[in-house]
């Protein structure tokens, strides 16, 4: 996970903070597992009481969800811990969502399905 963390960071810093959401998907083959991380950043203040704006502002990524999938072979099946995966759409879309709209939630279904279709294409 640790080249994936250094992804999620760069991501955020080359595109100069414009990208506020990063979601990793590792496969780990020996373990039957896919883990699934989001990431935001998150702005801090190293002077307390100050005011700042985002540009000003200290920036850290933040580890908001951690999912496992992880496959059972017999029968198989699979299990999804912590729940759906939740995009935010304003972190995606970086706008209030408009009538209709809103975030994107993966169930507990469709990550099973996800997983499935991974399992299947190896």
């Amino acid at each position: 996970m640790g080249e994936l963390h250094n992804d999620m960071r760069w991501w955020f810093s080359a595109s100069e903070h414009q990208v506020q959401i990063v979601v990793l998907a590792k496969f780990d083959y020996t373990r039957r597992a896919i883990v699934l991380e989001k990431w935001e950043e998150e702005s801090w203040n190293t002077r307390p009481g100050a005011t700042t704006t985002r540009h000003a502002a200290a920036l850290r990524p933040v580890l908001r969800q951690h999912i496992t999938i992880t496959q059972n072979t017999n029968p198989v099946s699979y299990n999804v811990t912590r729940g759906a995966l939740v995009l935010g759409f304003r972190l995606l879309f970086l706008r209030d969502p408009g009538p209709g709209e809103g975030d994107f939630v993966l169930s507990v279904q469709e990550l099973e399905e996800y997983a499935e279709n991974v399992w299947n294409a190896l």
